[in-house]
């Protein structure tokens, strides 16, 4: 007796591999690639201390949540605030801002205090309550 066989059939490319692979390059690749935009030169963010004691003397200039200045606490327009600055030229000018003041007003300030006063301006911060 004779069989027949019958002819055999040409499998079709399977892709099921070559999806496999893109998928794990795929999350190689977003698992070491960078997500956030780089500088074109080295950036070394500032370092805060705490506990570290203030330089005596200066002034100090208090920025409310509503944009309101004080110098020494006294109130004070932006413009008189920063004409009284810069006729004593303390050494040390101390910006403490409140914490839901606006940055939109808090850069401008140190802006104008930077180049009104040859001393030093820095910012007041207090850590987190723990």
């Amino acid at each position: 007796m004779k069989l027949k066989r019958s002819a055999p059939r040409a499998h079709g490319e399977t892709i099921i591999a070559l999806i496999d692979v893109i998928f794990f390059l795929l999350v190689f690749f977003m698992l070491v690639g960078r997500m956030d935009a780089t500088a074109p030169f080295e950036v070394m963010p500032p370092v805060g201390t705490t506990g570290a004691p203030m330089p005596k003397g200066g002034a100090t200039v208090s920025l409310a949540e509503d944009g309101r200045l004080a110098l020494d606490g006294v109130r004070l327009a932006r413009a008189d605030l920063v004409a009284r600055l810069a006729a004593d030229q303390p050494p040390v000018v101390r910006v403490q801002a409140d914490a839901e003041a606006r940055l939109t007003a808090l850069l401008p300030l140190v802006a104008a205090l930077e180049e009104a006063v040859e001393g030093e301006v820095m910012l007041v911060v207090t850590p987190r309550a723990p």
